[in-house]
């Protein structure tokens, strides 16, 4: 019989950038802790993954990650792994500015962007293509490593929009319609040589957030 192996793919808990309104873009450049809204949120996908046998506990080198991932795995005795290449995308000089700034400021490079984010990257930064190219060898990794396990992993908004695109099999430049709210749970399924997203941006464990 072959082995069933899960992956809950969380994205962090919200941080005061998150918060911001306008929003303001937040990538590998800024590395800030999670908002009091955010502690609260982790607290609740804890709460969440508490009952699933977790094999281990994974996250991205950012703090906003680490953070989430340390209340999930408190539950479970587990030390949390840290995983240097599934940072959020590298943003380039948009980091920290908002998107109404940054199509006041640049609008023909914001149009090109927003048209096909696959192969036009963030202005002096990573495209989702760069992304995908650079963290689907460690999602493959980790679900190789706790074959027949159960075991979590916390990362970021465009890191889990574009491998959840992969897994559906979507035109990567549409992986930006899908949402990935702060402490949203995916869940991935490996089986024999079939690996699927069973469960996207489930958040009902974080109605009173």
């Amino acid at each position: 019989m072959s082995q069933t192996t899960v992956m809950y793919l969380v994205r962090h808990g919200a941080t005061a950038h998150n918060e911001a309104r306008p929003v303001v873009l937040q990538g590998s450049g800024v590395n800030g802790p999670l908002s009091e809204n955010g502690r609260r949120q982790a607290q609740q996908v804890a709460e969440c993954l508490s009952n699933q046998p977790l094999a281990a506990v994974y996250c991205s080198p950012m703090l906003r990650a680490r953070q989430t991932a340390e209340a999930i795995a408190l539950p479970h005795g587990h030390h949390v792994r840290t995983v240097e290449r599934l940072h959020e995308v590298n943003v380039g000089s948009w980091e920290g500015n908002s998107w109404s700034r940054i199509v006041e400021e640049d609008p023909d490079y914001y149009r090109a962007f927003m048209d096909n984010p696959a192969e036009t990257p963030y202005r002096d930064g990573e495209s989702y293509r760069h992304v995908l190219q650079r963290v689907l060898p460690e999602f493959d990794r980790l679900l190789d490593e706790q074959a027949g396990r159960s075991f979590a992993v916390v990362a970021h908004n465009v890191v889990n929009r574009v491998y959840a695109a992969h897994l559906m099999g979507l035109e990567l430049r549409l992986a930006r319609e899908l949402r990935q709210e702060n402490c949203c749970v995916n869940v991935i399924r490996r089986k024999s040589d079939r690996t699927e997203l069973v469960t996207l941006n489930a958040a009902l464990h974080l109605l009173d957030s």
